[in-house]
């Protein structure tokens, strides 16, 4: 009983873990894409074509 336990709570921390690894990465991607997104609006004047 005792091993069930800890594999459950070893499963739960993981997946907490994993969780916030995923917040982390979606957040940084949102933040490079919106700044990305704002230097080709910045820059689309200099295009010429």
């Amino acid at each position: 009983m005792e091993k069930a336990y800890k594999t459950m709570t070893a499963s739960g921390a993981i997946g907490i873990v994993v969780g916030v690894i995923m917040v982390v990465t979606g957040v940084a991607a949102g933040i490079l894409s919106i700044v990305s997104g704002a230097r080709l609006l910045k820059n689309r004047n200099v295009i010429t074509f």
